[in-house]
């Protein structure tokens, strides 16, 4: 890996170009060197997992709102839309749009945690869409993945979005913008010129995942995704960009991250190097934020110690500062307290997820977020006892630059009535990498059946699992294969007119 460093130039400077961030991403996406065979199968697991939570999703209202609005972008030869019948065919955008919410609906997909946050699962539904719409092979499909899931955790290891509340979905589009054009092998002045489009155009506060979230949070990366698309489009079409993107001296960094004076380190793979950064990713066995996973493993632990929760005076949490400042009580969010709060609040707020682990020993991503399960009084009474605080040990090991030794734990001390304190500490999530019980095709494959039973037959999953295990040999023009069909009857509709 070479560790670039990055910072901001004045007008009167002329950076070339090929000194810039955005080229060095594009020389990574235009680099077509050998896939890694472990980069391949952690590949197909992801299409497997996004699937998985997709499908689960389906009737839920932001799902059903952007599947009626990509419905009224039609097009033969076009990209195909979970659920729908596969000989639909939709516009790639608008694919990407409805298939992109989809995944993220549940937030039940993976994760890359370092300077900021990611979800990288999310570069999976643009690039499909694409791949669909230009006929591209499974192997393409698969280049495309790999060089997405490289240029965004390392975008994640170096440049922190989170410190100026700006949406990690800032990433993403660079990412998204890279895959394509990796997939379609487009040259390094083509991905450069849409690398620095995306990130333009997809830079966007914080305020979609603070206070009283929306639903939003599951059309961010999907609007992110689209608009990559576009840009992509317009760059093969020999359109410009904003340049340099991010070291202008009115660029994102001067104006947007640390300023003028910013300086940034990003890694990334030297020419011919392969690309395994999807191998430092990890999924989610929960549907939760997943710096909650752990700690629900910790609270089903506490569960068996605990032999009467009433008995609970206290509890408080040990953790990093992104867990303490953004799903902690330290995030100062009124709403993350509130029984009455929206599903993504509460899958934001540490307090609740903990407190409903505690006593059901167990998580649901449909029975633990219903309303009258956040407004169980004995729910509620645990709730309210709990703070959070950083920890500087646990902050370090978040940041640790080795994936073997970054941990998203925390330590939980539980005070009772009779001043007993019982506690109870984990470093990473059991099914994380490097947990007590690691993901692997299996337990994706039980993900996908559980998540899908009663939605799709028995015959629509053999073929979806057959088809995507097989990625590697599927040929030209069959990535349309990737997609999950589920009965008309099936699938809800959204009464509500919108212009489309």
């Amino acid at each position: 890996m070479i560790l670039h460093k990055i910072k901001v130039y004045p007008s009167k400077i002329a950076l070339p170009k090929k000194k810039q961030l955005a080229w060095k991403i594009a020389e990574i996406a235009s680099d077509y060197v050998k896939l890694n065979n472990d980069a391949i199968d952690m590949s197909i697991n992801r299409i497997i997992d996004n699937a998985s939570v997709a499908i689960a999703s389906l009737n839920r209202n932001p799902v059903i709102s952007a599947r009626e609005m990509a419905k009224a972008h039609l097009r033969s030869g076009g990209s195909t839309i979970f659920g729908v019948n596969s000989k639909i065919k939709f516009d790639a955008e608008w694919a990407a749009w409805a298939n992109g919410t989809a995944v993220r609906e549940l937030d039940f997909h993976d994760t890359f945690l370092a300077a900021d946050y990611s979800h990288p699962g999310d570069n999976i539904p643009p690039i499909l869409a694409v791949g669909q719409k230009l006929k591209k092979s499974g192997l393409d499909f698969l280049r495309g993945i790999i060089t997405a899931y490289e240029v965004q955790v390392n975008l994640v290891k170096g440049i922190c979005l989170h410190k100026h509340k700006i949406d990690h979905v800032a990433h993403l589009g660079p990412s998204v913008a890279a895959g394509i054009g990796s997939m379609l092998r487009l040259n390094t002045e083509t991905i450069y010129q849409a690398v620095q489009q995306a990130l333009h155009v997809t830079v966007s506060t914080r305020q979609s995942r603070k206070g009283a979230i929306s639903s939003w949070k599951a059309y961010a990366p999907a609007h992110a995704g689209k608009l990559a698309i576009e840009a992509v489009d317009r760059a093969m079409r020999g359109e410009g960009a904003p340049s340099p993107i991010y070291e202008g001296e009115d660029s994102v960094i001067a104006r947007i991250l640390d300023g003028k004076k910013a300086k940034y380190y990003v890694p990334l793979p030297k020419k011919n190097e392969p690309k395994k950064a999807i191998l430092e990713t990890y999924t989610k066995e929960y549907s939760a934020e997943y710096q909650a996973q752990a700690l629900i493993d910790i609270a089903k632990k506490l569960n068996k110690r605990i032999q009467d929760l009433k008995s609970i005076k206290k509890i408080d949490i040990y953790t990093s500062h992104h867990t303490h400042f953004v799903i902690g009580t330290g995030a100062n969010d009124p709403e993350k307290m509130d029984p009455n709060a929206s599903r993504e609040t509460l899958d934001h707020s540490i307090m609740y997820i903990f407190a409903v682990a505690l006593e059901d020993a167990d998580w649901h991503h449909v029975k633990s977020y219903t309303k009258a399960r956040a407004n169980k009084k004995s729910t509620i009474k645990i709730w309210k006892s709990i703070t959070t605080h950083e920890d500087k040990k646990w902050t370090k090991k978040y940041h640790h630059p080795d994936p073997k030794k970054k941990s998203f734990g925390a330590r939980i001390i539980v005070t009772l009535n009779n001043g007993k304190k019982i506690s109870e500490e984990l470093e990473r999530a059991d099914a994380h990498p490097y947990g007590t019980r690691p993901f692997k095709r299996k337990n994706y494959i039980k993900k996908f059946l559980t998540l899908t039973e009663n939605i799709i037959s028995k015959k629509e999953s053999d073929r979806f699992l057959k088809s995507v295990q097989n990625l590697k040999k599927l040929k030209k023009g069959n990535l349309y294969k990737l997609n999950i069909e589920a009965s008309k009857k099936y699938l809800k509709n959204n009464n509500k007119k919108g212009i489309f």
